[in-house]
């Protein structure tokens, strides 16, 4: 929409055009997740509604994966995978080299089982565990997804279970202003239809589910200057109102320098090439046939290691083994589809066909095979030993780094109430998701695969059951 207001905050006690007990802004993972949360607490006499900017929700869920780490969660049990909350907050701290908000981190992970068995059981997502490789920083097995490991196919099930349990959600409504009484609590909000219509819908609670602001270029290079000219594959939605309008009412902002990135979206394509490549072991080489990093750090550092390539790009290099293991993934179909995929007989055809001097990718792939056979320490310290070598016939897809989400936002308890600059619950304002706060402290390289949903999952979930205790005090 053209013309848009800026977010804002002013002072508002009514009359609204209508009244909610809870009001969510957001319609993804985190929001309707958050949503079924409360109705399940304040019951079905609490007024609950859900507002989302797009005509039809998608946003970042829809834009992901859809893998969600958990820890202790039935389907694990089934497969015999021992996991506890213990270890997946040790694995997230790892990550994040100590620096993730500690109490957060905790509560996520032991919150985090509980969230997707209940997400199976009482709401029907056919969650299945995905095995057969593990992403970076995960010492088991944890990832959960729909079957068809999609992040759209999560949303379309997370509106599914909202639909069943009789939720209202109203879309193509932007969110721009909040509303405050005299004593600072949020009484409401304003938001703009797509017919430049106004609503004005007042409210008991307030749960900001609306993700952060990757799409927000000045936000951006403001707060993560390495990567302002970079590639943003995330939602152009992801504004940062939640930030805007958490410093307007004196909200703590938190860790906001960090984000999840991603250094092998298909390029110029625009498809997300899965990390499992470089853990079964893919490698990424760029313009002189060379690798520059150790893959196995995990795929979000990647992305300014890659954009400080030459033309900001490399290469993802695989063999027939690998690829017949990127086809269990649709976004990779989809880049192949696209005429992404570059093949070649030998190395030397591989050469010619992406340009390299003569020799260069051969090099590099001899010294793979020694690393690969014990004969050779990894430069950058990659263990190969654990895979088999690349053989021939060989693949490439050239990629760029790019900015998915940011992972700092507004400040929260453990019950995911925004904090004010002492440290005191903002009375009826919460927030989870993408719009709070995350567990991957304030670098790069803090980002443990599935981090983002699982934050909007857990968090959104406790954000929606304090709401509901809200909402229920409210009336008695």
């Amino acid at each position: 929409m053209s013309g848009e207001p800026l977010p804002g905050v002013s002072q508002r006690d009514g009359p609204f055009d209508l009244s909610v007990d809870i009001l969510i802004v957001g319609a993804g993972a985190c929001g309707l997740t958050a949503a079924l949360a409360a109705r399940e607490v304040a019951g079905e006499d609490a007024e609950i509604l859900v507002l989302e900017r797009d005509r039809s929700p998608s946003g970042s869920t829809s834009l992901s994966s859809g893998f969600i780490p958990a820890a202790g969660t039935t389907m694990q049990r089934a497969a015999g995978v021992r996991d506890t909350p213990e270890m997946l907050a040790a694995d997230i701290q790892a990550k994040a080299h100590g620096r993730a908000y500690s109490p957060l981190v905790n509560r996520v992970a032991a919150e985090s089982g509980s969230a997707i068995t209940w997400l199976h059981q009482d709401h029907g997502l056919p969650f299945i565990l995905i095995d057969g490789f593990l992403y970076p920083g995960h010492s088991v097995l944890r990832m959960h997804a729909m079957p068809e490991r999609t992040g759209a196919a999560l949303q379309a099930a997370l509106l599914g279970a909202a639909a069943n349990a009789g939720l209202d959600i109203a879309t193509g409504l932007q969110v721009d202003t909040l509303f405050t009484g005299a004593d600072g609590r949020i009484t409401g909000v304003s938001a703009l239809a797509h017919d430049g219509s106004r609503q004005n819908v007042g409210c008991g609670c307030l749960i900001l589910a609306c993700n952060g602001y990757g799409g927000n270029a000045a936000l951006v290079k403001q707060h993560i200057p390495e990567m302002a000219d970079a590639l943003y594959f995330g939602h152009d939605g992801n504004q940062g109102e939640a930030v805007i309008w958490g410093d307007a009412l004196g909200a703590c902002l938190a860790d906001m320098s960090g984000y999840q990135g991603h250094g092998s979206v298909a390029h110029p394509h625009g498809a997300l090439i899965s990390w499992a490549l470089m853990m079964e072991g893919g490698i990424l080489v760029n313009a002189a046939g060379a690798r520059f990093s150790n893959e196995h750090d995990g795929y979000s550092e990647q992305a300014p290691r890659v954009n400080s390539q030459p033309d900001q790009c490399a290469y993802v290099l695989i063999d027939d083994r690998l690829l017949a293991l990127a086809r269990d993934f649709p976004d990779f179909c989809g880049a192949e589809q696209a005429g992404a995929l570059i093949s070649a007989a030998s190395a030397s055809d591989m050469e010619a066909r992406l340009g390299f001097d003569t020799g260069a990718l051969a090099a590099t792939l001899d010294q793979v095979a020694s690393a690969q056979a014990g004969r050779q320490t990894d430069s950058f310290g990659r263990d190969f030993t654990t895979k088999p070598a690349l053989q021939a016939p060989f693949h490439a897809i050239r990629v760029t780094g790019a900015l998915f989400h940011t992972q700092g936002g507004l400040d929260i308890n453990l019950d995911a109430e925004v904090l004010d600059r002492t440290g005191q619950p903002l009375g009826n304002l919460l927030a989870a998701g993408g719009a709070a706060r995350g567990v991957s402290g304030p670098d790069v390289s803090g980002y443990l695969s599935g981090n983002g949903l699982l934050t909007a999952i857990t968090l959104g979930r406790i954000a929606g059951q304090r709401a509901g205790i809200l909402a229920t005090t409210k009336q008695s």
